[in-house]
This record gives C-alpha cells, sequence and structure tokens, in this order.
C-alpha cells in the first residue's frame, strides 16, 4: 500500500506543478494561449516515467484533432522545461521522465452517452 500511496501523491504534485506553469510561466503561444485540462498523472512503479494526461479546450470553430496534435507537440517540445520546473518544486532524487498523452475519457463518455441515448429511444 505504501508504494501506491507514494505513487499517487507524487503524480499529484505533478500535475500541480505543470498545471501551475502553465497559468504562470510558460512562454510557447501554443500552451499559453490555450485552455488546457492536466486531467491525470501516472506515476510507474520504480518514479521513472510520468504519464500525463490532458485535454485542450478548443473552440466551436476549430478542429479538435488539430488542435490536439499541436498542443501534444508544444508539449513534448518543452518536456526539459516542465522537468526543471518540477525538480525545482518537489524535491526528488531523481525528476521522472515525462511522456504526455491526450485524455480521451470525455470524448469516450460523450459516445457512451449517445448509444444510452438510443437505446432508451428505442424501448420508448
Amino acid at each position: 500500500m505504501g508504494k501506491n500511496y507514494r505513487q499517487g501523491r507524487l503524480g499529484e504534485e505533478i500535475k500541480k506543478s505543470i498545471s501551475g506553469y502553465l497559468l504562470n510561466g510558460i512562454k510557447d503561444p501554443r500552451l499559453s494561449t490555450r485552455i488546457i485540462t492536466i486531467s491525470a498523472v501516472e506515476v510507474s512503479s520504480d518514479g521513472s516515467y510520468a504519464t500525463v494526461f490532458f485535454t485542450p479546450l478548443t473552440l466551436s470553430g476549430e478542429d479538435s484533432n488539430e488542435v490536439s496534435k499541436e498542443v501534444l507537440n508544444a508539449f513534448n517540445n518543452a518536456k526539459g522545461l516542465f522537468r526543471t520546473k518540477i525538480s525545482h518544486d518537489i524535491k526528488l532524487r531523481h525528476t521522472p521522465e515525462l511522456n504526455f498523452k491526450l485524455d480521451s475519457s470525455m470524448k469516450y463518455g460523450r459516445h457512451i452517452d449517445g448509444i444510452i441515448d438510443e437505446i432508451n429511444k428505442l424501448e420508448r
């Protein structure tokens, strides 16, 4: 139980650090001009890797796939900056290697809601 608890705490601290840097420090316009939600951070069992799940907010006239690719590229280009920020905020012997992934859980949830609505319409 102790290791899982530590991974969870470390994930939350990394999430807080990245979110703060997105709000108050990043200069890349692909990241600073967008509203980006860091939904979760999963840390590996040995603490050497952290997977950061994010969701960018897209406006009605924008292509969500294009925006997601642009934001993912920006995150990958700024990996070193985020890692440096994390190492200053959290006192660790080894700062985890960051991997950024698009969080598709909201899209999947909307899909499931649509299926449930269709089933309810067929039953009526």
